[in-house]
């Protein structure tokens, strides 16, 4: 497990290196400020996350726990729901997909809720 998640967590980290560097290069002249201000949103989360993603393939190998599972599977849902959304809504300007935003938005606080959950299972006070 924490060497599928560790693997994923190095593609999003380049795909999110790649979709920046568009955003800042190929976009620039083609979209509006404010579409060109949500991309760079989606860009921001999606690098935080992807590297929260690897920090829980690493713990993942010291500390095996479904809540890491689970919690890298929301974070992962997190990154697809709310910077994909920001994406697709940046390139097409189709207000609409603003509202699956907070899905992701809701993905990363459980994936990182569960996290919490890991480490207190792990280390009881």
């Amino acid at each position: 497990m924490s060497r599928f998640i560790i693997m994923l967590s190095a593609v999003l980290l380049a795909l999110a290196v790649v979709l920046g560097a568009f955003g800042a290069h190929a976009l620039k002249t083609h979209l509006s400020s404010e579409m060109l201000q949500t991309w760079e949103t989606g860009v921001k989360y999606h690098f935080y996350h992807a590297l929260g993603l690897l920090l829980i393939g690493v713990l993942a190998f010291f500390m095996p726990s479904i809540y890491l599972k689970w919690s890298a599977i929301l974070i992962f849902a997190g990154i697809v729901l709310f910077s994909g959304s920001l994406y697709v809504l940046s390139l097409s300007g189709i207000k609409i997909l603003g509202a699956i935003t907070p899905l992701g938005g809701l993905s990363f606080i459980a994936g990182w809720i569960l996290l919490i959950l890991a480490a207190w299972k792990k280390f009881p006070v």
